[in-house]
């Protein structure tokens, strides 16, 4: 081994140190305790294989709450973030101005921006209901029930995401180029065939990006929900990340949050799968 190997290999060991430290260990220990009958306040950690995924796997709840509330708002974060870069991408008066106003929820913090809705839509004394009550409706009890107060979450994610949405479709747009554009107002074609033909196709890489980035990311997603509702009322808001923290650390039971933690990471691995070769049907990706 020469110097200048030594030399790198030096300047890695503290990085790697700490990788392995504080992620890696933390990631097996984890793993091993999903096979094991582990919980905090009888650890027995005897082997049970594979007992504590079937019973995640099993979980009504996790399956017909967590799973659908995680994935709900990419698709219309990803829906709006299109419609807004197509607006931005033309050129009109003002459009600076529209673009700064756009990106202004980049700028607050979840937690920040999750407690502001949490006030608006206060059932007593939120702006909201106080809008509608000059609008000679009936208040809402926007954070007692399952719909309403998971529509508030959705509104809060759509509303923190889309301006990221928009900023990277927008400099998708403006990274194609212009000949195909050129040849459809040649040929005439309306602005729905040329969205659908040209500027859909040729935008797929990026929003297949965009999507992978912020699915993985609604996995992790924990404050927005945590602050406007704890997961309630009874569970019925609650995100694959809170699931988790709620079986390991209000149940206590270690092991049936480690198996939830390593599903949800298989099911990451897997969607990025599936959609990088739904990619790579329509784009030549290693080119």
């Amino acid at each position: 081994m020469n110097e200048k190997t030594r030399f790198m290999l030096a300047l890695i060991a503290p990085a790697a140190l700490v990788l392995v430290l504080f992620q890696v260990v933390p990631i097996l220990t984890g793993a091993n305790a999903s096979f094991r009958d582990w919980t905090l306040h009888d650890p027995k950690r005897t082997w049970v294989g594979l007992a504590n995924y079937i019973h995640v796997l099993r979980d009504q709840e996790f399956l017909e709450i967590v799973l659908p509330n995680t994935f709900a708002s990419v698709a219309l974060s990803l829906v709006l973030g299109l419609a807004i870069a197509l607006m931005l991408n033309k050129h009109f008066p003002g459009r600076w101005l529209v673009q700064s106003f756009v990106l202004l929820p980049l700028m607050v913090a979840p937690v920040i921006a999750a407690i502001m809705i949490r006030w608006m839509f206060n059932d007593q004394f939120g702006v909201v209901n106080a809008a509608l009550e000059g609008l000679g409706l009936a208040p809402i009890s926007w954070l007692t029930q399952r719909w309403t107060t998971f529509f508030v979450i959705l509104l809060t994610d759509v509303w923190l995401w889309t301006p990221w949405f928009a900023l990277i479709l927008l400099a998708g747009l403006q990274s194609l180029p212009p000949e195909p554009f050129e040849a459809a107002r040649i040929d005439a074609a309306s602005a729905w065939r040329t969205f659908r033909h040209i500027t859909l196709p040729m935008l797929r890489p990026v929003m297949v990006v965009c999507i992978v980035i912020r699915s993985i990311d609604a996995f992790r997603t924990f404050d927005i929900v945590w602050t406007i509702s704890g997961g309630g009322p009874a569970r019925a808001t609650e995100l694959f990340s809170l699931y988790a923290y709620v079986e390991s650390f209000q149940f206590l039971n270690l092991a049936r949050g480690s198996a939830a933690a390593v599903i949800g990471a298989i099911i990451i691995v897997v969607f990025a799968l599936l959609l990088y070769r739904i990619l790579n049907r329509f784009v030549e990706v290693s080119k």
